[in-house]
């Protein structure tokens, strides 16, 4: 595996669910891909060629045993069982049609993101970069501690490196000032209010130039954001 940003099928009919998944999954740089057509998973893995399979068991026409089974006929990809069915004959039946790994709902959307980086890295020797995707060719990358707009870096003081870091980690929760402050204090360089202000000042610009848009937002009378 090269740095391609990793494909991630989710085989879900709960269409609220599979959208919240989707949403938290690409946040963290990942690509994902919501199955369509149920009676026609097998077609659809193929089309879409995913690294991971993220596989409900409860679906319309076939459940989840046995799709894991077909594809299991043609490819070794991670398949990941997310389901509401906790008895632990449903969990040996996942595991004997070719399942890699187990997750009851409701779940955290943080552990579902730990088995994923876990079973990417057992499957494809692979270490996964935390990149945080902000839409639009930017990204920050947290191993590299580097800002990237279309593959070009964008040069970043150690401040603005903080707040930015800060705020796409939490991104679309707000920041307030007293939080990046802290933040600014960790760098072990005397920061005011006032050197706060400065620095998003200066990064909204830098960001604006490059990028052409507003990356960082103001809610009034809370802090900083990014959507």
């Amino acid at each position: 595996m090269n740095d391609e940003r990793m494909k991630i099928m989710l085989v879900e009919d709960d269409k609220a669910l599979a959208g919240e998944i989707s949403s938290f999954l690409r946040r963290w740089g990942y690509e994902t891909i919501e199955a369509c057509q149920f009676d026609k998973i097998l077609e659809e893995f193929s089309q879409y060629m995913p690294q991971l399979v993220l596989m409900d068991i409860n679906l319309p026409f076939y459940d989840g045993f046995y799709w894991c089974g077909q594809i299991r006929q043609v490819s070794d990809v991670p398949i990941l069982y997310i389901s509401s069915r906790s008895d632990d004959r449903d969990k040996i039946m996942a595991m004997a049609q070719g399942g890699d790994d187990y997750v009851e709902k409701p779940f955290r959307l943080e552990l579902l993101k730990a088995k994923i980086q876990a079973m990417l890295r057992r499957a494809y020797e692979y270490k996964v970069r935390e990149r945080i995707f902000l839409g639009e060719g930017l990204y920050f990358d947290q191993e590299q501690q580097m800002l990237f707009f279309q593959g070009n870096e964008i040069e970043l003081t150690k401040l603005e490196r903080q707040v930015f870091q800060k705020l796409a980690g939490i991104r679309p929760d707000v920041a307030a000032r007293e939080e990046l402050m802290m933040e600014l204090w960790n760098t072990e360089e005397y920061v005011s209010d006032g050197t706060l202000t400065t620095v998003i000042c200066r990064l909204r610009a830098k960001l604006r130039a490059v990028c052409g848009r507003e990356v960082i937002q103001t809610k009034k009378g809370q802090g900083y954001w990014m959507p």
